[in-house]
């Protein structure tokens, strides 16, 4: 059996819509496996796949959780979604999965994305749902999902669904009908960055990438960080360069860009080699300057635009931030490399910028030198630099090319 596209739809109240979908797909000359998650009523079309064996998939309660018309809807959205992520997680670890598309209202949805979610990253994956307008945070994650709004609610075929869900159908059937080739072998190296550090990563990029690496920056927004932690946990990153660990801030102050409390996990489990550094810890991250919270107000605030507002982090969070973040560390088997930019570590903390605060700059790495426990592979170094001179760079690569060669296997 050849790989195909598997459109996924509640098929008792979108199956002549998935259908459709379905019917465009197969016109573009894509095989496609329709995938009926429906809960309650029977479907008004046939399924190629039944909702009996996606829920047979179900991690816990197996067969049992084809009996979902029993339960409140809410329970068995969320009992069909789990399955669901089984069985196509399943499908496409037996290379039976070109791409999965999606269509659904805010049940649907929900029930859906989280499944694609835990597909790999490339796989091409197309939601087209009715709250793709909104804050799709929930639905998106830190996946490559392409959401594409529907407009008009997904409740039959008229003039417009037939266009939204025919353009998403040929969206899909090009993703599939031309793939990007891989980059092969060369290693990937995963890098974190904000505004504020580019010079910094853009240096040690350069220079990695001459080396012969692939290198992966992310943008340190919370979901970055995931991102990034959750490409190693799939072993698709092999080495990491965490400069920008802004996240941890927005974690333990309160803003609006959290690393999530998993966060170094991922890379710790892999034992990667790890360089760290504590970039942008000068600031937590709010939206426009009215949506600081009020508890806020009167602190050391920064327009970075219109959209973001910065505000400087005291000595007493500084110190907290590095006890979370020693925390983690100290869990680590593996070495570790932490270097620290004592002249600051972002563009706005620096001599005549908004957030030049030496103070709490030097209770951070105080407190961070202290907290992270002394073990064999580790270790800590201050640098009389500032985070983006070049000088800084050059150290951040040398310490990860260092940690890498002695990570591989002798003769390689």
């Amino acid at each position: 059996m050849g790989r195909s596209v598997y459109a996924v739809a509640t098929m008792d109240t979108k199956g002549h819509e998935l259908a459709y979908v379905a019917e465009c797909l197969r016109a573009a000359g894509v095989a496609v496996v329709t995938v009926d998650v429906g809960t309650k009523e029977p479907p008004v079309v046939s399924p190629d796949i039944h909702r009996a064996a996606v829920a047979e998939c179900h991690p816990t309660s197996g067969g049992r959780a084809a009996a979902l018309s029993d339960v409140a809807r809410g329970q068995a959205i969320t009992a069909m979604s789990e399955a669901l992520e089984c069985f196509l997680s399943r499908e496409s670890a037996a290379d039976r999965v070109a791409g999965v598309i999606g269509i659904g209202g805010s049940g649907g949805t929900a029930l859906i994305a989280p499944a694609m979610q835990a597909l790999p990253i490339g796989l091409p994956k197309v939601m087209v749902s009715t709250v793709a307008s909104g804050n799709t945070a929930a639905y998106v994650g830190f996946s490559d999902i392409t959401l594409m709004h529907s407009v008009v609610d997904v409740a039959g075929l008229n003039t417009v669904s037939r266009r939204v869900l025919g353009n998403a159908a040929h969206a899909m059937a090009g993703m599939v009908q031309h793939p990007i080739c891989s980059a092969g072998d060369t290693p990937a190296l995963g890098m974190t960055m904000f505004g504020v550090t580019t010079p910094c990563v853009t240096a040690v990029r350069e220079a990695l990438e001459a080396e012969g690496f692939d290198c992966l920056v992310f943008h340190a927004t919370g979901t970055g960080g995931r991102a990034m932690e959750a490409l190693v946990e799939a072993g698709l990153i092999r080495g990491v360069l965490d400069i920008t660990t802004t996240e941890v801030a927005d974690e333990v102050v309160g803003g609006i860009l959290p690393a999530g409390p998993l966060r170094f996990d991922a890379i710790l489990q892999a034992k990667v080699p790890y360089v760290m550094s504590p970039g942008a810890l000068d600031m937590v991250n709010f939206g426009a300057l009215a949506t600081v919270p009020e508890r806020f107000r009167d602190r050391r605030l920064h327009v970075h635009n219109a959209q973001v507002t910065l505000m400087r982090t005291t000595p007493e969070e500084n110190r907290r931030v590095a006890r979370w973040i020693a925390a983690k560390l100290n869990r680590a088997t593996a070495p570790f490399r932490i270097l620290i930019p004592e002249g600051g570590v972002s563009a706005i903390d620096a001599p005549g910028q908004p957030f030049h605060d030496p103070e709490a700059d030097s209770v951070l790495f105080d407190e961070l030198e202290a907290a992270v426990l002394p073990a064999p592979g580790r270790s800590i170094r201050r640098l009389p630099l500032h985070i983006n001179d070049p000088g800084f760079a050059r150290a951040l690569v040398e310490e990860f090319l260092s940690l890498d060669r002695a990570a591989r296997p002798a003769g390689t």
